[in-house]
């Protein structure tokens, strides 16, 4: 694809004609009628500027026209035609911008600049008959010229300076939002972290402190049911580990459907309550993030019933619908107002559920028991 031309460029081709038609076109018109060596002279001369000028703009890495040797030539033709042509202030003040554009300082180009009104001014006096009024242009044009040239120097200047402080500004911002977004993704692992503890390790080791307290009470009058306590104990524990691992490393905790995993957790949970647990499971595959998701969704469920709720009767079905996978936990128990509820079980539960793209809601009343409901999108699976 054709790269267009840049302002700056346009520009410079605009100035360039300018350049050629009220610079380098007014001497050669002037000596045309001129029978004497001055015309050819002119000519000459302005042809070499003329060559030298293409030369530096078309290949600019030449060796043989640089622009101080150009700039050179300008201010020796600036002189020569200032005597040739009675004066030649128009050529030295449309010729000025040449000097600011081919400098790579304000001094240099303030040096030529002097350099070239000198030689006009010379080539004014010395010449045939001497002009007050080109004097006067040359003057005022070399003044407006080094005022405007310095003026847009520090512009230009000023400009650059803003665009290193806001650069800089801009690096700093991008590090400071670099920090912000690793705080955050920390932030998010510590909050993913401890949900996982809440709803696995600490369930496990509060069972292990209850079944323990029991077995201590009971390990005299009933050594079978503290031989039971004790299996429990020692069952939990290994789960326990098996979570922590399932944690550090981000291995599958279990193999096989999402309703053989919620089968063993129900039958665990009867066997530790002796709660009645009505259970409708749909044998479904589901990806790992969704099996984890419906799997500590109903760990912390039974872990509430098993705490708060002096339920009875616990239920849970899932079941597969057109909208996603359904999750539906229910108890018989005391219930409670869930806008009054505090701690990091019903929160994390929705959280879980919802950063799965799913849908989560709690229903219950004082003495009503107790509904879980989530729902998680099937295009998962």
């Amino acid at each position: 694809m054709e790269q267009r031309p840049s302002r700056t460029q346009i520009l410079r081709r605009w100035y360039a004609g300018c350049w050629v038609l009220f610079g380098l076109g007014p001497p050669v018109i002037a000596v045309h009628d001129r029978a004497d060596p001055t015309k050819y002279s002119t000519w000459i001369l302005i042809t070499a500027l003329a060559a030298s000028y293409v030369a530096l703009t078309t290949f600019p890495r030449n060796r043989m026209v640089g622009p101080t040797s150009f700039l050179c030539l300008l201010v020796a033709v600036l002189g020569v035609t200032a005597i040739l042509l009675e004066g030649g202030a128009a050529f030295f003040i449309v010729s000025i911008p040449l000097f600011w554009i081919y400098t790579p300082t304000p001094r240099r180009a303030v040096g030529f600049l002097s350099a070239a009104a000198v030689a006009a001014l010379v080539g004014n006096l010395t010449g045939p008959i001497f002009s007050p009024g080109n004097a006067t242009f040359t003057l005022l044009g070399y003044a407006g010229g080094v005022l405007l040239g310095l003026w847009v120097d520090q512009v230009i200047r000023q400009g650059a300076e803003r665009t290193r402080i806001l650069g800089a500004e801009l690096k700093r911002t991008q590090s400071d939002l670099a920090a912000a977004h690793q705080r955050q993704g920390a932030a998010e692992e510590r909050e993913r972290i401890a949900r996982e503890i809440h709803d696995t390790l600490a369930q496990g080791f509060a069972s292990i402190v209850v079944l323990a307290e029991a077995a201590r009470d009971g390990i005299g009058a009933d050594p079978a049911a503290t031989a039971k306590q004790l299996l429990s104990i020692e069952r939990t524990a290994r789960e326990n580990l098996t979570e922590a691992r399932v944690l550090v490393g981000g291995s599958p905790a279990d193999s096989g459907g999402i309703a053989q995993t919620l089968r063993r957790v129900l039958d665990r949970f009867a066997e530790d309550t002796g709660l009645i647990v009505h259970a409708d499971l749909a044998d479904i595959v589901c990806d790992q993030p969704t099996r984890i998701g419906l799997l500590r969704c109903t760990q912390e469920s039974l872990a509430n019933v098993s705490k708060h709720a002096k339920a009875s009767t616990v239920g849970l079905v899932l079941s597969p619908t057109d909208a996603g996978l359904e999750l539906e936990i229910t108890d018989d128990g005391i219930g409670f107002t869930p806008q009054q509820a505090r701690g990091f079980g019903l929160n994390g539960m929705r959280n879980r559920i919802t950063e799965l793209g799913g849908e989560f809601a709690v229903t219950s009343s004082p003495g009503e028991g107790t509904r879980i409901f989530a729902l998680l999108p099937t295009g998962r699976s």
